[in-house]
């Protein structure tokens, strides 16, 4: 049964960019389906915006037991298929399907109960599936198999992390009737997960081992899916501008910085989007008080107080509220966070905290602690809460991400889209979405947050204190700041645009023979 990419019909008002294009965006994640971080919320969203230029789309990813938690109809086709593995064994595969919300673009999940229906997407407690090469070799080989099978040739394949990354190379090396010169774009949303594997994994891909050679499968003598797809696709793209030159040094490259170097401008950067519908302080249903730009400072006071009853905090208005929300991990700067926190409690200053987060168990024993030390100053909710999630950035005056790394980051733009300004370090996404707060930012207008001056917990603590300075003291700068914050556009218009100005830069450059067949 042939399988149909369709395009959607939305209220989104966007130009279409030269012809029509059928792109095929390849993932492990895609919200409402399956979510472990942003990756989810980019595959969940950016196909529908892309169709909505005028595009036809669709998704493949893996049918993990969440799809059924989803609450979306799921569908059965009638395709199904068969694929060689290591051992003589043959595994059998069905194709399920559904569609994104708000539109029509497909989604086909790739069942193979045996791989897929687990408890989690990648691992347990215990760390990571052994069997995960096998599991996304055999997804990306069935992904192959559901392209052949649509109605019309597919123009561009748009393949999301290490989990999709092989397939540029087995499409190149042996497409068993897909076409082997289909142009393909590898987005990074993390250099750090590459999916290496021992040598040996090669043998699942069913290719002859005269193709494990340095220039697409090998790396050190092992098997690399991200460094596979990086030298194989015929572009390369990071979720923002300066991740994409930060990859390219041996600080932030992982290991694969001397091949992204090599690449060129093969690389380039996009900043992701968020959800205008669904992170909206105008019309958010967690919040107390919907707000706008035009009456913010009442409708954050309103939600802060609910917030500091709902939390057990003490009721004041007038106290600053410092928000995080995301992962418990060094990563995400907790190593300089918990110091400046224990300093705050200890001396008693004016903040109050409010922290929504799980990861590492170390952090979390110590939020939990210190949340019972000090229930008057801090509050830590340890695990995940949608609607909380959306109070805080609601309710805080200050959001605080201290990355050592951030490919992108989403939590910025919510807090900017909440008029909560924000303290961040000055690397990856949050650079490219957060102006340092100076003399010059402030005259220019351009302002939007504050920049830490080094990676250390004092340099936390001065822009923290730089922060509410100016909040208690310069009231209209403050109020500018939050106010420009608001009204940027962080939609998901703008990164489309520019996504299709790469597939069609990507198409063009493939049929004027200036990149790999």
């Amino acid at each position: 049964m042939p399988l149909r990419g369709i395009r959607t019909t939305s209220n989104l008002d966007l130009p279409t960019l030269g012809i029509e294009l059928n792109i095929v965006y390849l993932t492990t994640e895609a919200v409402p389906f399956a979510k472990t971080g942003g990756l989810a919320d980019v595959c969940g969203k950016l196909p529908s915006v892309v169709a909505d230029a005028g595009h036809q789309c669709a998704v493949i990813m893996p049918a993990f037991d969440s799809i059924r938690r989803s609450q979306m109809t799921i569908e059965q086709t009638e395709m199904s298929f068969a694929i060689e593995m290591p051992g003589d064994r043959i595994v059998g595969g069905r194709v399920l399907r559904s569609y994104l919300p708000g539109g029509m673009v497909p989604v086909y999940f790739v069942d193979q109960p045996q791989y897929f229906s687990r408890p989690f997407l990648y691992g347990d407690k215990h760390g990571d599936y052994r069997d995960n090469a096998e599991r996304f070799i055999f997804f990306c080989r069935a992904a192959i198999e559901v392209m052949k099978r649509m109605d019309r040739p597919v123009d561009l394949i748009q393949c999301n992390d290490w989990q999709t990354a092989l397939v540029p190379a087995l499409v190149q090396n042996d497409g068993h009737g897909f076409p082997r010169d289909t142009p393909t774009v590898l987005s990074i949303h993390n250099l750090a997960y590459q999916g290496s594997f021992p040598a040996e994994s090669f043998e699942a891909t069913g290719l002859p081992w005269d193709r494990f050679r340095s220039d697409s499968f090998e790396y050190y003598g092992g098997m690399n899916f991200l460094k596979t797809g990086i030298v194989t696709a015929d572009q390369v793209c990071t979720v923002s501008p300066t991740y994409a030159e930060e990859i390219k040094t041996p600080l932030h490259g992982c290991g694969l910085d001397p091949i992204l170097r090599s690449l060129g401008d093969r690389v380039s950067g996009i900043i992701n989007g968020i959800d205008t519908d669904i992170w909206n302080p105008a019309k958010d249903v967690n919040l107390v008080r919907n707000y706008d730009v035009t009456n913010w400072e009442h409708g954050k006071l309103e939600n802060k107080l609910a917030l500091q009853a709902e939390l057990g905090l003490p009721s004041n208005p007038d106290v600053p509220m410092i928000g995080l929300v995301g992962r418990l991990a060094d990563q995400k700067g907790w190593d300089l966070i918990l110091p400046v926190m224990r300093e705050h409690l200890r001396e008693r200053r004016p903040t109050q905290w409010a922290v929504l987060g799980s990861g590492d168990p170390v952090i979390e024993s110590e939020l939990t602690w210190l949340a019972s030390e000090h229930p008057d100053q801090l509050a830590a909710y340890v695990g995940f809460s949608d609607p909380l999630a959306h109070r805080i950035e609601a309710s805080s005056d200050l959001f605080v991400m201290p990355s050592r790394y951030e490919p992108c980051g989403l939590n910025q733009l919510y807090s900017l889209r909440y008029g909560t300004i924000c303290v961040v370090t000055e690397t990856g996404g949050l650079a490219d979405t957060i102006i340092n707060t100076t003399r010059e930012t402030v005259e220019n207008e351009t302002a939007t947050g504050f920049h830490l001056r080094g990676h250390d917990a004092a340099s936390l603590d001065r822009a923290i204190g730089d922060a509410l300075r100016l909040r208690f003291h310069e009231k209209e700068i403050w109020k500018k700041i939050v106010e420009r914050g608001m009204t940027r556009d962080w939609s998901w218009g703008a990164s489309a645009l520019q996504y299709i100005e790469l597939y069609e830069k990507t198409i063009s450059l493939k049929q004027n023979g200036k990149m790999r067949v």
